[in-house]
């Protein structure tokens, strides 16, 4: 620890004269935008960093997802918004099945990339399991079911748009 900063060397190439600064972001104090984490090293050009958003250890969320500030979305759902407001353009999401629930009939109105991180979800097309990504192209739609304690990481160009459920067709 250099001045309360964790100051390391890079392992890659074991060199001293290459060193980067490393700062853990931990859920209820991790804002929108962090602080600018520059990262010291010969081989990248010398240009100023930038706020970024920074998940770390985003496989495990399943062990803090108790330090993340969720708000209501659906029945049994549970949003945690990283970007954008869901409304207009792009946004990313973490969203929890807090019980075993459902997110209603929708369309795609551009891609949408689903990442699952925990639990099972499941839609017409398959049983999604952790590590599972699922791109829906525009044009597309479906209706989504998790199991309880299902997390996933949502990231779409555009908003869905919610329908009404599609008829079952009668025997």
């Amino acid at each position: 620890m250099i001045g309360g900063r964790d100051v390391r060397t890079c392992k890659r190439c074991a060199a001293s004269r290459c060193r980067y600064e490393i700062r853990l972001s931990v859920f209820p104090s991790m804002p929108i935008l962090p602080s600018i984490v520059e990262i010291k090293t010969p081989d990248l050009d010398p240009v100023p960093g930038f706020p970024r958003l920074e998940l770390s250890n985003l496989f495990n969320v399943a062990e803090w997802q108790h330090e993340i500030p969720w708000q209501p979305f659906k029945d049994g759902l549970e949003i945690y918004r990283l970007y954008g407001d869901g409304q207009s353009g792009p946004t990313a999401a973490l969203i929890r099945f807090k019980k075993a629930g459902k997110v209603p009939f929708h369309a795609h109105t551009g891609f949408e990339h689903i990442l699952i991180l925990a639990g099972v979800q499941r839609d017409q097309n398959s049983a999604a399991t952790p590590g599972t990504l699922i791109i829906n192209p525009p044009g597309t739609a479906h209706s989504v079911v998790g199991d309880a304690g299902c997390i996933v990481l949502a990231i779409y160009e555009k908003p869905v748009e919610f329908l009404a459920e599609p008829e079952k067709a009668s025997d």
